[in-house]
């Protein structure tokens, strides 16, 4: 076994305690100071890579999903991310990270990651009526956070019966390692499949997001987990039956003049400093959204294969920062997340998103996003 990172806490002041060293940028540190940058841009996609979409783009919150008056009653009345898959029972289950109880962020009771349901799967009805663990929701795997590492999802989906849940390890932000998880009873237990090096194709397969494609195939983008850092992103393809198999996962490159499978990793994207990313198959086509750092806003690029062309194809940007106290339709206050809700589509969108800005105010949300356009054929 691997010594563990050590993790920064997760204090609003972004301070820790013992390990005598200079303390990294806390995530509300690099989401705020992105904030500062990015609020006269805000709606605006200048600087953007991707080409300008032409429609307006509206958002507004449907509801709270998450904080002391609606999941407190499971022991996690403080948590985030929430990354919504539909299990094979018809619930939905929303996979949170860092989650505490007591009093705000840094509480006690430290779980990572924990599973919260609605009963009801449909986007105009969830709310939190259950949790993996009963009343007090369990962390779904191991981990102790010694020396303070924790367990970051960064996907979870679901193939036939059988749910997949891939997660970031170490110091957040420093990934010793990924791993792989599969759940074939709804998520309320999980057994460990494989592993990743957190180096692999120069940390660029740390944070992964799968697209459960019609071909038998799973499409996955995957990025380094380090907001302050500029990365690429990455294609890879791997069989429905494979996906615990390292060996199985095929990559998208430009080699020789061309683009195929098979070639080594290439970016297909211009390299940018990301957030969190999910990439959903949707209404025939592709939808990928994700946290963009500068200027700190929620984005979409809609398209209809795995490889179209993402240099060219339009972002659409659906959250835009404000602060506190001046939050209106689809402005939020240090927002990030953006993951997709099954049962959406393009032209009605479903995303939830997190919120923390300081030990009160870390919670998911559930926003709906219309205007988006369509991929272009």
């Amino acid at each position: 076994m691997h010594e563990p990172h050590r993790f920064r806490s997760v204090r609003p002041d972004g301070r820790t305690g013992g390990s005598g060293r200079p303390n990294p940028p806390s995530r509300r540190s690099l989401l705020r100071s992105a904030a500062a940058g990015g609020l006269a841009a805000a709606g605006i996609l200048a600087g953007a890579p991707g080409a300008a979409a032409t429609s307006r783009v509206t958002g507004s919150k449907v509801r709270d999903l998450s904080g002391p008056a609606l999941t407190g009653r499971f022991a996690a009345p403080w948590t985030d991310l929430g990354i919504p898959v539909r299990c094979p029972d018809g619930s939905m289950l929303f996979v949170c990270g860092d989650t505490f109880d007591g009093g705000g962020v840094g509480g006690p009771d430290w779980r990572s990651p924990v599973g919260l349901r609605s009963a009801n799967a449909s986007p105009g009805s969830l709310v939190v009526d259950g949790a993996v663990g009963g009343s007090r929701a369990v962390g779904l795997v191991p981990e102790g956070h010694t020396g303070g590492t924790t367990a970051i999802p960064s996907d979870v989906f679901t193939v036939g019966p059988t749910m997949y849940m891939h997660l970031m390890r170490g110091v957040i932000y420093e990934t010793h390692h990924t791993d792989f998880w599969r759940s074939d009873d709804n998520g309320e237990t999980w057994q460990y499949l494989c592993q990743w090096p957190g180096g692999l194709h120069g940390g660029r397969f740390q944070q992964k997001t799968y697209a459960v494609a019609d071909d038998a195939y799973l499409y996955v983008l995957s990025t380094a987990f380090d907001r302050d850092v500029t990365s690429g992103l990455l294609l890879h393809r791997v069989r429905q039956d494979a996906p615990g198999d390292p060996a199985a996962y095929e990559p998208w490159g430009y080699a020789g003049g061309a683009w195929a499978w098979g070639n080594p990793p290439t970016t297909v994207t211009s390299p940018r400093r990301w957030g969190e990313i999910c990439f959903r198959a949707m209404g025939g086509g592709y939808a990928l959204t994700w946290l963009n750092m500068s200027p700190l806003d929620i984005r979409a690029q809609i398209f209809a294969t795995p490889t179209s062309n993402l240099f060219t194809t339009a972002e659409q940007t659906m959250i835009v920062p404000t602060v506190p106290g001046r939050e209106t339709g689809n402005a939020v206050a240090s927002p990030y997340g953006g993951f997709i809700i099954p049962g959406s589509g393009v032209d009605d969108l479903h995303i939830s998103v997190s919120q923390w800005y300081d030990a009160q105010n870390y919670r998911v949300m559930q926003y709906r996003v219309n205007g988006l356009e369509g991929p272009a054929h």
